[in-house]
């Protein structure tokens, strides 16, 4: 277990509510995307490479990665504390554990800022219910197509939902440190 009340509520509300938000819900609202997704004229050979144009990277394959990459720190941290039988109360007391620990968090931090950056640079923040494909490669007559995003309203919100998980784990995040920080000013006592 995480060695701060806080730890704990991220791991539970990272673990639970994140992944099941993203393995059900995600795989609802954006399940089988690219069959839906249709362009002008409607041809397989224009939707596909509209598609991939329009999506780089399929959403729940990125917040996927996004999960796991995001658990790693902390995964070895506590694969450290099996292994050398450190008991969950020593972590706050020993200084070693406690920087190590800290920088376990530190690190979680960051890759959810670069997830975040990451999202916002392949996302954006809404989904538009027409996208403007160039396709110009393809040597078709007009460079640009329209084409119909399916569901745009219910990706949208599903975004914004995956954004605001981003920033309550980087705000549980700090606020852990900041609970470390407390423990060792002697603000808050030691579990």
């Amino acid at each position: 277990r995480p060695p701060t009340v806080i730890g704990q509520f991220h791991t539970l509300f990272f673990g639970s509510v994140r992944m099941f938000f993203l393995g059900i819900l995600g795989f609802a609202v954006y399940g089988n995307e690219a069959l839906h997704f249709s362009c002008d004229p409607d041809k397989s050979e224009v939707n596909l490479f509209c598609y991939n144009q329009f999506r780089p990277v399929i959403s729940q394959v990125f917040w996927a990665l996004q999960l796991v990459i995001v658990l790693v720190p902390g995964a070895f941290f506590h694969l450290y504390a099996a292994c050398k039988s450190i008991k969950q109360e020593d972590i706050l007391q020993n200084s070693f554990y406690s920087v190590f620990y800290i920088f376990s968090v530190f690190l979680r931090i960051t890759l959810e800022a670069v997830a975040f950056w990451l999202q916002i640079h392949l996302f954006g923040f809404k989904v538009n219910a027409i996208y403007m494909c160039d396709v110009e490669a393809l040597e078709k007559r007009f460079n640009i197509t329209r084409c119909m995003v399916p569901e745009h309203f219910q990706k949208t919100i599903f975004l914004i939902a995956m954004y605001t998980f981003t920033v309550v784990t980087v705000v549980l995040c700090v606020a852990e440190i900041f609970e470390i920080s407390c423990r060792w000013l002697g603000f808050l006592k030691t579990q």
